[in-house]
């Protein structure tokens, strides 16, 4: 890197640390979806309950009884605002998808052209 200009490795740096964001918002990402998939699958199976049923939920490390409408509305609303951090992480992720290519494309081009960027 001894023969590489300091605008071109601050560049290199800016497309490594875009990268590093990127793949911290897609596992944040995969994570909520998970935990979506998860609650909407607890919904389904409480569906199949009588709303006179036993329904028991964790606080923490602790079970406790509740209310079947009360554990749904609880989900709905857990499913919903996860919903929304998910849409909230994807134009993260698209923005920074299109701020890694245009930097990587700017790194090509002054390579492949032996020229200096602009930043």
């Amino acid at each position: 890197m001894n023969n590489i200009s300091p605008k071109m490795q601050n560049q290199i740096a800016m497309l490594q640390q875009v990268q590093q964001q990127l793949q911290t918002i897609m596992q944040q990402k995969m994570n909520y979806e998970m935990s979506v998939k998860e609650a909407k699958k607890a919904e389904e199976e409480l569906k199949t309950v009588s709303d006179d049923a036993e329904v028991f939920v964790m606080v923490g490390s602790v079970m406790m009884q509740k209310d079947k409408p009360k554990v749904t509305e609880d989900l709905a609303d857990k499913v919903e605002t996860l919903e929304l951090r998910v849409k909230s992480l994807e134009k993260q992720e698209k923005a920074l998808q299109t701020k890694f290519e245009q930097l990587q494309a700017q790194i090509k081009s002054a390579f492949e052209g032996g020229q200096e960027m602009a930043i």
